[in-house]
């Protein structure tokens, strides 16, 4: 089978201490998070302790200043363990890494170290009612008053959004102006203005938080702003490979593990006097969904590579991203079905995995938005080059050519 070599041994045991945090802290209290629609923020406390949250952080800034894979090690054994509710890739892997890349200074010392030891859960705040992954069109104001801005509009679909203390909020600063009219801002959540809605009762994802959030002439100042007005589209834009990967990485590991988990199970549970496991059907179908993970994990951790590199661009991203989430949901699909009536039982992790997977072909971009983001790259030279001839002049694979306008 592939044998990844991306990790070192400091790597592997660190990748041991966040299994054992996982079994001791977050198996035996799961099952009633998902009742509860949300994880108690003691959990985000003992992460912060046992070192599992924000890794790359500079230690200036509270961390511990480890390499991305350390991040990637504690995604991977989440998506593992199927326990979906805590947030942590998206405080880890997106809010606490516009702050660093973005943040002033002053930004940076107030919010990182919370960030790391668990004190301050950060969220996401883009999507609206009308506005998903066009971002362009979100209509949440913010208007300057002096010093400040004054806030107001709504966001939905936000993880974390029941407790976060810090959040990315996108705005429009221009109504005119598309995309060069957003800003950011990173907004202290006990800032007057700030309301949470409901908390939102979805298909899968159940002890995870999901919120609408509203602001209404919330006040923040200038200073709270990330980076500089009118900047915030291609803040974002600089950041959506690295968010799509995260998507990757769960959705190979998920994958990975459910061929694991079904093939225990097809090899113990009988039916006509012999295993599942032992029909042509069963092995032949695994067979498939085996080869098609280990493809998926070798494009991921060739996307990660490239990333620790500086060279993920958005195409392979929105490749990895694409591949792995139609990966992702045609294996729990296929698994649960070797399950038989037992796979429809939410007892059963295959269950919850079906449930929880089909979210992926629609957050971080959906899959329709990754096909045109790789499309439009196939066809870049060709509508360049019929831009500067006239007429165009193509040849046909026979080697005849074709005049057209």
């Amino acid at each position: 089978m592939f044998e990844r070599n991306l990790f070192r041994e400091e790597h592997e045991m660190f990748r041991d201490s966040v299994r054992k945090f996982i079994d001791k802290e977050i198996a035996p209290y799961h099952g009633q998070w998902e009742a509860d629609g949300v994880v108690p923020r003691e959990l985000w406390l003992k992460a912060g302790q046992a070192g599992l949250l924000c890794c790359t952080i500079p230690e200036e800034y509270g961390g511990l200043g480890l390499d991305y894979l350390f991040d990637v090690v504690v995604f991977e054994e989440m998506a593992r363990s199927g326990f979906t509710g805590p947030g942590f890739l998206i405080h880890c892997d997106l809010v606490s890494t516009y702050v660093k890349s973005f943040g002033t200074e002053e930004q940076k010392k107030h919010w990182l170290p919370k960030m790391v030891d668990g004190t301050a859960i950060g969220s996401l705040g883009m999507t609206e009612p009308h506005a998903g992954s066009d971002l362009r069109n979100i209509r949440t104001r913010a208007v300057r008053d002096g010093d400040h801005y004054i806030i107001s509009g709504q966001k939905v679909f936000i993880s974390n959004g029941q407790l976060c203390d810090v959040l990315v909020l996108a705005t429009k600063t221009d109504s005119v102006a598309g995309g060069k009219g957003i800003t950011l801002f990173l907004v202290d959540t006990s800032t007057p203005g700030f309301k949470r809605g409901k908390n939102l009762d979805k298909l899968g994802l159940k002890a995870q938080d999901t919120s609408e959030l509203f602001f209404d002439n919330m006040r923040v100042p200038a200073s709270a702003m990330l980076g500089k007005e009118g900047e915030g589209f291609q803040l974002m834009m600089t950041k959506l490979a690295q968010e799509r990967l995260a998507q990757a990485i769960r959705s190979a590991t998920v994958s990975e593990h459910l061929v694991e988990l079904t093939v225990e199970y097809t090899g113990n549970r009988k039916a006509f006097g012999r295993t599942i496991g032992e029909f042509q059907n069963t092995q032949f179908k695994l067979a498939e969904l085996a080869t098609e993970a280990v493809i998926g994990r070798v494009f991921t951790d060739h996307c990660i590579k490239k990333f620790m590199d500086g060279e993920l661009d958005e195409v392979d991203a929105a490749m990895a991203k694409m591949w792995l989430s139609n990966l992702h949901c045609k294996v729990t699909d296929e698994c649960l079905q070797l399950f038989g009536g037992w796979g429809y039982m939410w007892e059963y992790p295959i269950a919850r995995a079906f449930a929880d997977a089909r979210i992926v072909k629609i957050a971080g971009g959906s899959i329709e938005i990754m096909k045109h983001i790789i499309g439009r790259s196939l066809f870049r030279d060709v509508m360049s080059r019929n831009k500067s001839e006239s007429p165009v002049v193509a040849k046909l694979p026979e080697g005849k050519l074709q005049v057209g306008s």
